[in-house]
């Protein structure tokens, strides 16, 4: 077929994440015939830079050979299996290396499919083990008002994004939500560093509220994601972290997003030294190329969920996929690319050179803030600049922007009244120039 009567067929049948559909009418979407490397290209071969890492989990660039060869050698020999009382070398392998890479004390690795089943499992596991040890008290969580976590009703009533959140209030549980360490809008009125972080503050206070009937904190350590692409000070994390021991609550570290080298270190919370009872992960965890997730939690969480077959403590959760084959396979080489390849090292190098570049746009109309870390940079869009009024996300300027970086050969997908950038971490100095070349006449031809 071609390329109209494969879009035709589309909005004859699909229905597309987070897009209202009656705008696809006269905006098709992007019809991608293929992938190679950072680039995606359409099906009348048209090239993009794959600007997004295709919702922030692409690596390696797409199609990587040696992902490629292991996931085809892994569907030769064991395609799937339930990994209920059943194991396999892949996933113990890959158990192996994620114990041996993640900050300290965490050794045990539950796997489930995606994002959001990641940060669920630890929701659970978080209050099961209190009741397993007989705290049954302790039922709450506290989160951030800007943070994300999934779209499952666990993981959204943790969340604080409210477009995301309003059609579904009746079935989310009640938690405590404070102000998120938003320095471009401070919820205290005062700029770092000389504010001390001491919007930290509000974390403290909530924890104290709650006292004996807290079981956790979750947080996206260093960059709420979906929240606005909102980059916070590590001493605010590390403040956090204290408070939760201080307090006797779990902290859950959310690393869907920012790990894997994302944000210039293997994961984020690496940048404040410090080390959670929960690591939810995925997204990278395969470059990007399978889907499979990870939660990682301590020797001391596993341990209350042992007793016998009869003593109600066994974690009942498990998905179909858990810890299948050939995601782990593609898994195990994506860890081993980034021994090869420094990858890490890398993001720590070029980091620099994207700041730079968004830098520069900082003084165009509309422009209120920019942040970034690592390969992530965002602009937020406003519009009155001394008084900070966000664009509305609905603004005619940001579908302009997102057609204009078409047309320069960049896939964008502004985030309400943020435009960024979101590079895989295998650019090169050269690609990430010449990204920043486009993403900067983009914004120029549209704004000025």
């Amino acid at each position: 077929m071609d390329r109209k009567s494969w879009l035709l067929k589309d909005l004859r049948h699909s229905w597309h994440p987070y897009t209202q559909m009656s705008t696809l009418a006269s905006e098709p979407p992007l019809l991608v015939d293929r992938a190679e490397g950072l680039f995606l290209f359409d099906a009348e071969g048209n090239r993009y830079y794959d600007a997004i890492s295709s919702w922030w989990c692409v690596v390696h660039g797409h199609g990587h050979p040696k992902i490629r060869e292991a996931v085809t050698r892994q569907m030769e020999r064991l395609d799937h299996v339930l990994f209920a009382g059943v194991t396999h070398e892949p996933a113990v392998r890959l158990a192996s290396r994620l114990a041996a890479i993640a900050p300290e004390g965490l050794s045990r690795v539950f796997f489930s499919d995606n994002g959001s089943t990641a940060v669920e499992v630890a929701l659970k596991m978080s209050l099961q083990c209190r009741r397993n040890l007989g705290c049954s008290v302790r039922t709450g969580f506290v989160c951030l008002d800007h943070g994300y976590h999934g779209d499952t009703t666990g993981c959204m009533s943790v969340s604080g994004v409210e477009a995301f959140l309003r059609a579904f209030r009746p079935i989310l549980f009640p938690v405590r939500r404070v102000p998120a360490p938003y320095c471009y809008r401070c919820p205290v009125g005062k700029t770092y560093p000389e504010c001390g972080v001491c919007c930290v503050d509000a974390l403290g206070d909530a924890l104290r509220e709650g006292g004996d009937t807290v079981t956790a904190v979750i947080l996206e350590p260093l960059l709420l994601g979906a929240g606005g692409m909102i980059v916070y000070p590590p001493e605010y994390l590390s403040r956090a972290a204290a408070l939760a021991r201080e307090h006797g609550v779990h902290l859950i570290l959310d690393e869907v997003a920012t790990g894997f080298g994302r944000t210039g270190t293997m994961f984020a919370c690496e940048q404040a030294g410090v080390s959670p009872d929960f690591l939810c992960l995925s997204k990278g965890l395969t470059g990007g190329t399978m889907p499979l997730a990870a939660t990682l939690t301590t020797a001391e969480v596993y341990n209350s969920f042992l007793g016998s077959p009869d003593s109600g403590k066994t974690f009942y959760h498990g998905h179909t996929y858990t810890a299948n084959p050939v995601g782990c396979a593609a898994a195990l080489a994506s860890l081993d690319l980034f021994e090869e390849g420094r990858l890490v090292e890398r993001v720590a190098l070029l980091a620099p050179r994207l700041a730079e570049g968004v830098r520069e746009l900082a003084g165009l109309p509309l422009v209120g803030d920019v942040r970034g870390i690592g390969m992530v940079a965002a602009l937020e869009l406003v519009s009155d600049k001394e008084t900070r009024e966000p664009l509305p996300g609905t603004a005619p300027v940001l579908r302009e922007i997102r057609l204009e970086g078409m047309r320069r050969g960049l896939f964008l997908r502004p985030l309400g009244n943020v435009v960024y950038l979101f590079l895989p971490q295998a650019v090169t100095r050269e690609a990430l120039d010449d990204i920043l070349d486009r993403f900067s006449g983009t914004l120029r031809q549209v704004l000025s």
